[in-house]
Formats: structure tokens, C-alpha cells, sequence
């Protein structure tokens, strides 16, 4: 990725481990691209996830070459390596700086996550100060409810101007279910696109 450029205005952020990357974070990050009005989603592989620590996982490497396969056939999704190239735990609040920097003052981030997740914010880094700079989109599904009034509670009118929702189709797909598949044997065929089913099985992940 290049200099600034003028011409995006809204960019959704799509962290995660991506131990691996599946087809429902593809799917996901398209929807809410698309009921947002996103020019672009940024896939942000993380280093150090702060919220993982103590779980082995496979070399940034392999997350991010996984990543690239996986966004490649989508022309609005990019993916940045840039928690890749920065020492320490990958805080989002220094990825959304480092964006802030990038691509300017006038541009529109949204940050784009689990229900689940929502209702953890309290405990993120710096979590207000995250919220004044972007926007969050906590994608809904059924039997995992977000808490709005404890989030009203907690941050107030931050909670009602920047954390959005959308209601997304229930995937039960898991990372965790398919490095267990791959142990196991079992097939992970249109579980994940199958450019990182055959990087998987060339390079011996998760065996």
C-alpha cells in the first residue's frame, strides 16, 4: 500500500489471529462492507495477540500468506502487515493511529468485530480513547447478545455515536474446529477458501 489516498474515505479493520483465516471472516467483513458503504477492509493479522497470550500459534508467516489467499479475489479487501512489523502486543490503538497516519484526518474507520467482543470492550486498551477514533461494528448473530445498556453504562454517549451493529448470518465456523479437523484428519474443504486449504496441507500446519 501506498501513500495517502484522498479517494477512501471509510475503511473497516478486520483483526484477528486468523489461525486460520475461514471463509465466515470473508463473509463478514463483506457484509459489512457492503451495509457501511466501506471503500476498502483492511485484514490485520495480529503479532501478539494481547488477549491470547499462553496459546501457541503458528508463525506470523504462515497467518499472513494464509490472509493474502484468502483476500486476494475480493478487489476491496487489502490486507496490512503492519502489526507484523511493530514489536509488543498488537493493541489496536496504535493500529488505528498508524491508519490515522496513513490515510488521513477525514477518514472513516471502522473496526469491525464479534458481538462477544463487544461486550469485552471494557477491558481493552485504552478502550475510550480507541472509541473516540473510530468506529466499532459488532456483528450479531443468535444466542450471543450484546449487553447495550451495559455498554451505555460504561461509556456513555461513546457507546451510542460509535459502536453499531448488524446482524450477520450464523456460520459456525471456527478456527479452533479447523486446526482440530487438520489433527484429526478430517476434511476442512469449503471451510476455508481452498487456496489456504492447499497452503495448509503443503506446508504441514496444524498437524
Amino acid at each position: 500500500m501506498g501513500d495517502k489516498l484522498p479517494s477512501i474515505r471509510r475503511i473497516g479493520i478486520m483483526g484477528g489471529t486468523f489461525d486460520p483465516i475461514h471463509i465466515a471472516h470473508l463473509a463478514i467483513a463483506e457484509q459489512v462492507r457492503e451495509a457501511f458503504g466501506l471503500d476498502l477492509v483492511l485484514f490485520i493479522p495480529a503479532a501478539n495477540p494481547p488477549h491470547k497470550q499462553g496459546r501457541k500459534v503458528v508463525p506470523a508467516y504462515h497467518r499472513l500468506m494464509m490472509t493474502q489467499l484468502a483476500a486476494y479475489s475480493n478487489p476491496c479487501f487489502h490486507v496490512s502487515k503492519q502489526e507484523l512489523e511493530r514489536t509488543g502486543p498488537s493493541y489496536s490503538l496504535l493500529t488505528v493511529r498508524e491508519l490515522q497516519e496513513r490515510y488521513g484526518a477525514n477518514a472513516e474507520l471502522y473496526f469491525i468485530t464479534g458481538s462477544d467482543t463487544i461486550n469485552e470492550l471494557h477491558t481493552w486498551y485504552h478502550i475510550e480513547e480507541l472509541l473516540k477514533s473510530c468506529h466499532f461494528v459488532g456483528t450479531t448473530r443468535p444466542g450471543a447478545p450484546v449487553d447495550k445498556e451495559a455498554l451505555v453504562k460504561c461509556f456513555g454517549r461513546l457507546a451510542e455515536e460509535k459502536i453499531h451493529f448488524l446482524a450477520v448470518p450464523e456460520l459456525e465456523i471456527s478456527s479452533t474446529d479447523i486446526r482440530e479437523r487438520v489433527r484429526s484428519g478430517k476434511s476442512i474443504k469449503y471451510l476455508v477458501p481452498a487456496a489456504v486449504e492447499a497452503y495448509i496441507i503443503k506446508e504441514g500446519l496444524y498437524q
